[in-house]
């Protein structure tokens, strides 16, 4: 299992159908109205994956020829093309082929855990800022459900726990450091942002027990737990697995998921008098 995870067009397919509407898209809309992009002609959409930030961000600059989306993964950009006629590159920070200030704003949503070397990637996104610009990021905030502890608790009857957590964490490096929103307003800060601001939410997640199994098993998680059994095992894995929640949780269960939401800007250049 490597990033190439990403570059699965099932992945990119059920990350769009199960994990965007559900988890992705209402923290992705409060980042947008958060960095005010009313007076914005130029937005990149780093790590865009399907579209989440996108979307709404062409909606608020007024036209999708004002977005570009880039993401490393051409599966997850196809998906994107499906419902979007805004700029798609395939390209990754650091390695972002923009000009130095192209843009107006910067989106990074939910993307900042994935990078290997967070510090030089975020820098890149500010390069590309224009003085005065803004860069926002969300990261999921620390937190666990009863959901998530007894799926766990399943999983573990199959494979070492510890196994598990050691192989999300090569591919999804920073995840539990950016849990933490000092942690979070420190990086943008040392990136070069000024009068960053970084706020915890807490969203509301409905969703049918169902769609809840298929979304943990398409997770990363779910992919890694795959990857490791043989058929029978995962077959048997999926049957204790509905067996115990239909046993505990009815229908339709709900949750909540925290988010941190950080803002920063691009400092203006200093005037020295002559």
């Amino acid at each position: 299992m490597s990033t190439s995870f990403y570059h699965r067009p099932e992945v990119a397919a059920s990350y769009d159908r199960l994990f965007v509407p559900t988890v992705m898209s209402a923290p992705a809309a409060d980042l947008v109205v958060r960095l005010d992009l009313s007076r914005a002609s130029r937005v990149l959409d780093v790590g865009s994956g399907t579209g989440a930030a996108t979307l709404p961000a062409a909606r608020k600059v007024g036209g999708e020829r004002y977005v570009v989306a880039a993401d490393p993964s051409l599966e997850m950009l196809r998906v994107l093309r499906s419902k979007s006629s805004c700029a798609l590159v395939a390209a990754q920070a650091p390695s972002l082929p923009f000009p130095d200030r192209s843009f107006d704003a910067v989106l990074a949503n939910f993307v900042l855990a994935h990078l290997r070397d967070y510090r030089t990637a975020i820098a890149s996104m500010v390069q590309v800022l224009r003085p005065g610009g803004r860069l926002g990021a969300t990261t999921w905030a620390a937190g666990r459900n009863e959901f998530s502890e007894l799926w766990k608790q399943v999983v573990g009857k199959f494979i070492p726990l510890s196994d598990l957590e050691s192989g999300f964490r090569r591919i999804v490096p920073w995840e539990e450091w950016f849990s933490q929103s000092d942690h979070l307003q420190t990086a943008l800060e040392e990136a070069g942002l000024a009068d960053v601001t970084a706020e915890r939410r807490a969203y509301r997640v409905t969703i049918r027990l169902e769609e809840y199994l298929l979304q943990r098993e398409s997770s990363i998680e779910g992919r890694i737990i795959c990857d490791r059994l043989g058929s029978s095992d995962l077959r048997e894995l999926r049957r204790e697995m509905r067996a115990v929640f239909r046993g505990r949780y009815p229908e339709l269960i709900e949750y909540r998921r925290g988010v941190l939401l950080a803002c920063g800007t691009r400092a203006l250049p200093t005037v020295t008098a002559s």
